[in-house]
């Protein structure tokens, strides 16, 4: 065979392949039956030792002439990312120290739902934002035919950057193809494509010619990038109530590879809207303690009876440690690291064990390089569901034992559960607490859990902290875990 011309060793080969391969597709749909799932096959029959056929040609072609591929790839040290923009737009203000002030003064932002006539549901309240503009941020033509999920992520993207000093001058000089933009939505354009349904009623011929494209949830970012130029990675990612730590540990690593050297990132929802509501009213997940909104989110109290919807985005931009220190940024904090994982359990209900969530901080820890001892501040999950809260408090008990010098509380409480947008404003709470030395209050917790330790919980006031390690938990429907960890720079 060595003797034959390449050519016609490789129409040799390519021949035998191709009998070899017909012979076995004709073999696998005789042992294919349908039914089930994904079919099953009948159990083949047992080979003689040396699993070959007899008669059946085998055919190896050898390319002494071609060396091994090269790698060229060098290799990159591991680079640092910091923090140097935040931007908001939550029930409790539309600038970071705005929305943080609240937070420490235990203030809430879930009010009744004034946006449509909820009076026929169960559940009536939200933490709804009642005054948001899009003037100076977004063209008006465009605001008027996008999603809200889309205003407040580009309203929050562009604020990340005045936060952080990005100015026009700053803006002109940047390599546009290293910065990116991943921010995501556990539910995208719902309401663009309600309006749809509702004008395909009458006539797709009055249907929004935009509802395909803004309804999904890569549009956002990619509109963002188009309006800023930035050609570097850019798309979204959708993993429920978790999409905003997906997307942060997501744009680190592209900075910490070396791909980029500034990304925006985090996540945005706005599904308070009657499709919205109605959906979680109908899997039985919200509160329905309409006549008290304030008192309706109260994350490990034991007279809690679920969860209250919130809207809005959080935005931070990270930032390469060199090129934020070349451009003379104000770095808030350092993003150290972080982990995904799966229950692999049910689509709603924690794992009863917690497996998948102590799996993912015990990650998260090895992939930031820090100890448990080093953990001194939790901004859990915790949404105000019986099982959620109860879980996830027992598995961070199991990572990091019962030391007092743990202090963990839940954004939720006064926000109300933003969904994917919730660990991005969670995100930006951390980081606040980095920067001011005070952390916030649970609000509504007057008659902790039997299960919980209070002595771990944050009580009715902020309290001073000294934060070494801040980790913050979002969990998804599906069984998505993630844990992302700060530190002080």
């Amino acid at each position: 065979m060595s003797a034959v011309a390449p050519p016609l060793r490789t129409w040799i080969v390519a021949a035998c392949l191709s009998a070899t391969c017909v012979a076995d597709d004709e073999r696998k749909q005789r042992n294919y039956i349908g039914g089930g799932l994904f079919g099953t096959r009948r159990q083949p029959a047992a080979r003689r030792r040396g699993g070959t056929r007899s008669g059946v040609p085998i055919a190896v072609s050898f390319h002494p002439e071609r060396g091994a591929v090269e790698n060229n790839k060098s290799e990159t040290k591991q680079r640092r990312v910091v923090v140097t923009g935040m931007g908001v737009v939550t029930p409790l203000g539309h600038e970071p120290d705005e929305f943080y002030n609240n937070l420490l003064q235990g203030l809430s932002g879930i009010s009744e739902i004034e946006a449509f006539d909820c009076s026929s549901y169960p559940t009536r309240i939200a933490g709804e934002i009642k005054s948001f503009s899009t003037d100076g941020w977004v063209a008006p033509k465009l605001a008027k035919r996008m999603d809200k999920f889309m205003q407040y992520l580009i309203v929050a993207g562009k604020k990340a950057l005045e936060n952080g000093g990005v100015t026009e001058d700053i803006m002109n000089e940047l390599d546009k193809s290293r910065c990116g933009v991943l921010i995501g939505s556990g539910m995208g354009g719902m309401k663009v494509f309600s309006d749809a349904i509702e004008a395909l009623r009458v006539s797709y011929r009055k249907m929004n010619p935009f509802c395909v494209p803004f309804a999904t949830t890569n549009m956002g970012s990619a509109i963002l990038a188009m309006d800023l130029g930035w050609m570097g990675p850019n798309y979204s990612i959708s993993t429920a109530c978790a999409t905003s730590n997906f997307c942060i540990l997501s744009a680190a690593n592209h900075i910490m590879r070396g791909e980029t050297d500034l990304m925006l990132c985090g996540g945005s929802d706005a599904p308070i809207i009657p499709i919205g509501l109605g959906g979680f009213v109908a899997c039985r997940a919200l509160s329905q303690r309409n006549s008290d909104p304030t008192k309706a989110s109260r994350p490990w109290d034991m007279d809690r009876d679920g969860f209250v919807m919130g809207e809005g985005a959080g935005v931070l931009l990270l930032e390469e440690l060199e090129h934020a220190k070349q451009r003379g940024a104000e770095i808030y904090a350092e993003f150290l690291g972080g982990s995904f994982t799966c229950d692999a359990y049910h689509m709603t209900e924690p794992h009863p064990e917690g497996k998948g969530v102590i799996l993912c901080v015990e990650n998260a820890l090895a992939d930031a390089g820090v100890t448990r001892q080093d953990i001194n501040y939790v901004n859990a999950h915790a949404t105000s569901t019986q099982l959620g809260d109860l879980k996830e408090f027992q598995a961070l008990c199991r990572c990091f034992g019962q030391n007092p010098q743990l202090r963990v509380n839940s954004t939720k409480s006064m926000t109300g559960h933003l969904l994917g947008a919730a660990g991005g404003i969670e995100a930006v709470a951390v980081i606040q607490a980095i920067r001011t030395g005070w952390i916030h209050p649970n609000i509504n917790l007057d008659n902790p859990d039997k299960n919980v330790d209070v002595n771990l919980l944050v009580g009715s006031q902020k309290e001073r902290c000294d934060v070494k390690v801040a980790l913050s938990n979002s969990f998804g429907f599906g069984g998505h875990n993630s844990s992302i960890l700060f530190a002080p720079f």
